[in-house]
């Protein structure tokens, strides 16, 4: 069975050229063209890997049990929008959550 590949980003030329090379290797494709058609995309075909861009506007939390700032600060460098260390406050995510919606508008 070939391992699949969603490529989410919303420049559909870049789509194809990534899609061809990836299935000229043998990996089955899926692609979306923004962050809600990603999800919906990942949960009907659930893919090994989504290769994804990250100006499409749609924050990412990262969330682990695990301590550390160097963590946090490579969750960030990674284009997430914050990362909580578990366990997590009712307060802590309903913040957060609610100032990455609001920044969104």
């Amino acid at each position: 069975m070939a391992k699949s590949v969603l490529i989410v980003d919303d420049n559909e030329h870049l789509r194809r050229i990534l899609a061809t090379f990836l299935q000229s290797r043998g990996y089955e494709i899926s692609q979306a063209a923004s962050g809600h058609e990603a999800i919906a995309t990942a949960i009907a075909t659930k893919p090994n890997l989504i290769l994804l861009d990250l100006t499409l506007h749609v924050p990412i939390i990262g969330c682990s049990a695990y301590f550390g700032s160097e963590l946090r600060q490579e969750a960030l460098r990674a284009g997430m929008a914050d990362y909580l260390q578990k366990p997590i406050s009712a307060a802590e995510i309903e913040s957060i959550v609610e100032q990455l919606i609001l920044s969104e508008r």
